[in-house]
Order: structure tokens, then sequence, then C-alpha cells
């Protein structure tokens, strides 16, 4: 919430966070450069680089890279066959190919994963760490950091592992993990967050000198003793000569062959995919869920892949497991990801021996803590309570990433929620609204864009259960295609209609040629709401015009209207039919979401659309005065004033306004378990409620106008990602 631009303006969350991440990244660098084939240093390098070089030119607030998992059976197969200095002109091409796709614009490849699919990859991830790390918190420690496909180095899988390891328990490594997780919990409880200190030094690190402590402490006993196995393992210099030794160098004699750029195309692809999948990840971590700049990050990741192949390091892509600690350790900015490098390279120079005293046992506890954060419960109850469109896609993907690996997972999710969306399509080829709607009839089908053969059984049965003596709008205005077969069912219904008392109208049919219904219909221009139309509209039809209008937003069938004449109907007076209170959110504007005109509403915005007494002025002025029917107060998913509630931030005059959010999130609370983890778009279709019963007790003159039927208060929810308004009561 800070005004403050500078990079270092949240060093006091930034530089704990960069100090999990760093603990967090260290293993696995190491690891995934061993699964790839590579010299162990070469991990570290592209953990530096991305840390501090992609890191600088990221948009990413959240986002880490470093060296990746999914790429290392690339980076093997093609070091096999190329030499590694050869494979570095590869990555330097494929840096140079992630920089052009930038330019071009490819990141909104990004923008196209629907968010079950990324919800089940977060969730995905968080399971796949914790079957991962379970061994290693026992001291099984065979399988290498980072592995994440099914099938593993060591000729086992993620589930057979578990089974190995009861058997080859390192009493010591569990002794230390119990600990860790302990110490782990206990920074996070309530009773230690009262404790300043706890916001700069991270659990995380406390753990792992606690681990370092008992692992010296076990030195010499038989039982507990911690063998070099079970530690990290860093390449130790002994001279400058030793250290510069690490770094390799590019051979450019393999820009002859062919093989070098076919492997710079795979990996530049391959590395982009899973960078913007990370990277949408990494944004709906963010607590202020701001959006990262797709184009520019892979510019970015293209600048750190060009660097990496010039100084030996292996590819780099941004990485949720990272991402993810970053995120819940209360990363504010970029600043973070860019430390986590300092400390890798300061670590590697200065302190590499007592790194390797850091046992593997507590950076599991770390993990474990990690995963379970992105899989728990409540994210599983919130997708299956969205219904099964969302669920299935999400559920797929976490189970086809568990039993392959991280691509192959997100491309079965997409082809599930594709499956869902055509089948919804060819299901529901329609929208029926109905109800008295303002002269049109007290039912209405609106068609969708493209109706096929496919959707004659759908229309006919909505057809035939319609009753009799009903007014009924047939509303083709915005759509491109009707198949011949389900003209003839029109025709045939409205043959009938007459015995059945049924009234029949066609909006948009009027020029219809055979199957083709004209792209753009001249709609009815809507003049802005006068004296009469108000006095004479009731609370339950200015809602459904509201309704109405939402549905034509979503679907872009907005009405036209001449907007230079309603200015001119408006300027002797207006007569506006609904009230709104709003958020001040940019992305809001409530005239546009109801596709009204000028002068049909009122909009009264304040951040969390919340009460005070000028609000509650505002409202009575609309109601009493200017005859509004309906106050809408309307809140909406992703809000900036909620989330930041929920974190308690404090700040100036802001304090004072998001307490007036703490009854919704104390009626959230309550509600859930002790462990429940706030979701804030709950606590924002709570605190409209909140506010919807605070009118009615605070205003007593609203309060009359309700008891007597003059005017109608409902709660409402904008989701920002489609556009709909869902209605609370």
């Amino acid at each position: 919430m800070s005004t403050n631009t500078s990079i270092f303006a949240n060093i006091k969350s930034d530089f704990p966070s960069s100090i999990v991440v760093f603990l967090v990244a260290m293993p696995l660098c190491l690891g995934i450069a061993l699964a790839s084939g590579a010299p162990l240093f070469a991990g570290i390098i592209s953990g530096i680089i991305g840390g501090i070089v992609v890191g600088s030119f990221s948009g990413s607030a959240i986002g880490v890279t470093g060296p990746a998992a999914g790429l290392a059976v690339i980076v093997l197969t093609a070091i096999d066959g190329l030499g590694f200095n050869v494979f570095l002109v590869a990555v330097i091409l494929a840096g140079m190919i992630q920089i052009i796709m930038g330019y071009l614009r490819a990141g909104i490849i990004g923008y196209y994963f629907p968010s079950s699919v990324i919800h089940g990859m977060l969730a995905g991830i968080g399971i796949l760490i914790f079957l991962k790390q379970l061994p290693h918190a026992f001291g099984y420690d065979v399988s290498l950091e980072g592995e994440e496909a099914f099938l593993q180095a060591d000729g086992h899988n993620t589930f057979s592992e578990l089974f190995y390891m009861i058997d080859k328990v390192t009493p010591g490594a569990l002794v230390i993990t119990i600990i860790s997780l302990a110490i782990l919990i206990l920074w996070e409880s309530s009773f230690m967050k009262k404790f300043s200190f706890t916001k700069l030094i991270p659990g995380p690190l406390v753990a792992v000198i606690s681990g370092i402590l008992l692992t010296n402490f076990f030195k010499g006993n038989a039982d507990f003793e911690i063998s070099s196995e079970h530690l990290v393992s860093i390449p130790v210099p002994q001279n400058i000569g030793e250290f510069m030794g690490n770094f390799s160098f590019p051979d450019f004699a393999g820009l002859l062959n062919p093989a070098v750029y076919t492997t710079a195309i795979v990996i530049a692809i391959v590395a982009s995919l899973e960078t913007l999948l990370s990277l949408e990840a990494a944004d709906k971590l963010d607590p202020l869920k701001r959006v990262s700049p797709a184009n520019k990050e892979l510019k970015a990741q293209g600048i750190g892949n060009i660097l990496a192949g010039f100084l030996g390091g292996i590819p780099v892509t941004q990485v949720i497991v990272r991402s993810s600690a970053n995120a819940q350790s209360g990363a504010s900015s970029k600043l973070s990801a860019i430390l986590h490098g300092v400390w890798l390279l300061l670590s590697i120079i200065f302190i590499p021996h007592l790194l390797n005293e850091i046992p593997l046992a507590t950076l599991a506890a770390i993990l474990l803590l990690i995963g379970y954060k992105l899989a728990k419960p409540a994210l599983f109850r919130n997708l299956y309570n969205q219904g099964w469109g969302q669920f299935l896609p999400f559920i797929v993907t976490i189970l086809a990433m568990l039993f392959t690996d991280l691509l192959r997972g997100i491309g079965l999710g997409m082809v599930v929620a594709v499956f869902v969306i055509l089948r919804n399509n060819l299901k529901v080829p329609f929208t029926i609204l109905k109800g008295s709607f303002m002269g049109t009839g007290s039912m209405k089908m609106i068609l969708s864009e493209d109706v096929t053969f496919l959707n004659k059984a759908a229309i006919q049965n909505s057809l035939a259960s319609i009753p009799n003596d009903t007014q009924v709008t047939i509303d083709g205005r915005g759509t491109h295609f009707v198949h011949h077969d389900v003209m003839e069912i029109f025709s045939n219904f409205e043959a009938g209609a007459e015995a059945r008392n049924i009234t029949v109208k066609r909006l948009g049919f009027d020029n219809i040629n055979e199957e083709e219904v004209p792209s753009h219909f001249e709609l009815k221009v809507e003049n802005a709401t006068t004296k009469e139309f108000q006095e004479n509209l009731t609370p339950e039809l200015a809602l459904e015009r509201l309704m109405e209008g939402n549905q034509r937003f979503v679907e872009n069938k907005k009405l036209h209207r001449d907007y230079h004449t309603q200015i001119d109907q408006t300027s002797g007076g207006q007569f506006p039919f609904a009230a709104f209170l709003s958020c001040i959110d940019s992305r809001v504007p409530v005239e546009h979401v109801f596709d009204q005109g000028i002068g049909d509403v009122f909009s009264v915005r304040v951040a969390g659309n919340v009460i005070n007494e000028d609000v509650l002025g505002s409202l009575e002025y609309a109601c009493k005065v200017a005859g509004s029917k309906v106050i809408v107060v309307l809140g909406h998913s992703s809000c900036g004033a909620v989330n930041a509630a929920c974190k308690d931030v404090e700040l100036g005059h802001i304090t004072p306004l998001l307490a007036k959010i703490k009854p919704a999130i104390i009626n959230v609370k309550s509600r859930h378990s002790d462990d429940y983890e706030l979701d804030a778009d709950e606590v924002s279709r709570e605190n409209a409620k909140v506010s919807m019963k605070q009118i009615t007790e605070k205003s007593p003159i609203l309060k009359e106008m309700v008891d007597k039927k003059e005017i109608v208060i409902v709660g409402a929810n904008y989701d920002v990602n489609s556009g709909i308004v869902h209605f609370i009561e």
C-alpha cells in the first residue's frame, strides 16, 4: 500500500522472504543440475543469474527464476548429444528466441490458461512437493532434490519411494524434521506474531540454524549422527583458481551443428511455456493480485538464458516452488527475488563449508509446509463448490501432474477444460430470462453466437416446456449463425403458439437468409431515463433491468446509445432508477458493467464499499429525493482494499477505513476452522452483506422505504475475470 516507488521500499518484508527463498533454492539448483547431467556449479550459476539478472529485468513482483526440473530431461539429452560447451551455445540461442518472442507479444499465450487449470497446477505442485520431500524428512535421501517426474532416476516412482523410506529411516534426520516443523509452525502462530523480531527473522532461518546445531550435536552418536549423504553438498573451491574453474564457456564452433538450433528451439518453447504458467500461478499467489507483464517476462528470461549460456549455466525459467516460497514468506516486491540471488553468490564465495552442514531434513520440513499451503483442503472445497466445470479440470490437472510431469499435467488439464467449454456450448446454445422484462415478454430466449443442428434437442425441449399464456421473445441480435433445422423448430413453434395463447416475438431475424444471421443488427437506441418511466418502475423491474444489462455486458451485446442526445436530455434533470455503493476499483464502472446510459444510475464509490455517514446521506438522497428504486451494494473479486484488510495493513487514513471491513472478516472466520486461510473474495462477498445490513440499521429513512416496498436493497459481487455479477440477495 506504500506510495514509495523505491525498490527498497518493502525491505522489511522482502529481506526475510529472500532468505527463505535462498534456503529453498540452493539445494534445488544443485539437484536439478545433477539430474540434468551438468556440473553442480552450473545450477548455482543459473540460480544466481535467475535471481539478480532476471529479477532485475522482470516485471513480476512475486515470481522467482532459476533452473527448472521440467527441462532436466531435455538438458540431459542435449548435453549427451552435443557436449556441455556446445550445449551452452544452444542456451544462448534459446535466450535470443525468447527475447524475439517477447517483442512479438507471444506472452499472450499465458492468458489462455483457465484459472481451474492454474489452481490445479498450484495444488499439484503442493502435493508433489509434499510427497517428494517425505523421504528426505525421514532421512532417505536417494532421490534428487527438485525431482518432479513420477518415474525417478533411482528406478522408483513417487509412491513406491514412500514404502522404501520406511525401511531406511535415519533417526537423527527424523528428529531434525520434527523439531524444524515445530519451529516453523510455532513461528507462524498468533502467539509468536506478537513479537516484532519474528517479522525480521524468518522461521525457516531459525529452523536451518537449529538443524546445523543438531547435526553437530549428534556427531559421535552412532544412532543419531547425520552422515554427509544427508547434508547439502556444494562444491568448495580451495582458491580463486578453482573457483574460476567452475565456470564453463560456449564453444561457438557448435553454430555449424544443425542439432544446436533444434535444441535451442525446444528449450525456448518449453522454458517459455513453463515461465508463462508459473507467472500466471505466481500472480494468483500474490496477496495484492498484481498482473505481471508476460511479454516483459519473456524478454527478461531471454536475457537470463543468454547470460547463463555465456557463463556455463543451465537454462532458467520462472519456477513455481521458489515463487510459492517467496509469496508465502511475505515478499512484497521483486527485491526478494534479486536478494536471493545475491545470497546464493555470497554464500558460495564466503560460507560454502557452513552450507554443507545444513541437513536435508530441515529443508524438507520447510518444503513440506510450503506444499501443504499450496494444496490446502479449503482450495479443494472452493473449486468443488464452483461446480464440475471448474472442479474437473482442476482435479485432472493434479492427477496428471502426479503421474506424469508438470507440462503433461497442464496439457491434460487444458484438454478437459476445453472439453467442458465445448460441452457447455453444445448443451446451452441460449440463455433463458424469466419474468416481466420491460414489456418485451415474460420469457426471453437469448441465442448464443452460433446455433448448430447439435443444439436442436435443447432448444426443442425448452420451447416445449413454455407454459400457455406466455409472452416469448427469441433474441437473435447477437447471433452469427443459425442452422436451418433450428430455424424450422422456431417456425413450427410459432405455428402452434396461437392455440396455446403464446405470443412470439423475434428480434434480429428480419434479414435472415437461409442459415445465416447478419453479424450486426441495428439495436434499439436507449434514451435517458425519464421521470415518467422512473415513477412507473417497480423495484423488482428495476433490478431485472440491471440483470439484463449485465447479461448484455458479459455477452458484448451492449445497446447502442447516442450519448450526445442523452447529455441533452439530462441537462434539465436526472431520474436515476438505481443507486450503487461500489468500490473505487477502476475495473468496476457500474454504467458499463450493467450497460446503462447517462443519468440512469447514481454511483457512490468508496474503497471496500464500506458504510459511513456521507455514504448513507448520498444513498438517502438517491432514493428519497432523486427517486431511485434499488440500492446495489457492489463488491468485486481481487479487491485491493479487502486484501489489505485481511493482511492488517495500517497506513494513515487507510487504517480506520479498513477497520470497517473487519466485521466481514470475523464473520468469515466464524464459519471455518482455526487453520483456515482467509479467502479475500469470500470476505468481499461477506462485506457486501455487512454493508447491506448497516444501511437499514443506520438509516431509518431507507429502512422505512424498504418496509413500504418503495425500494429494495441487494448485495452483489462483480467477477473481474468474467464480467459476471453474482447477486447475493
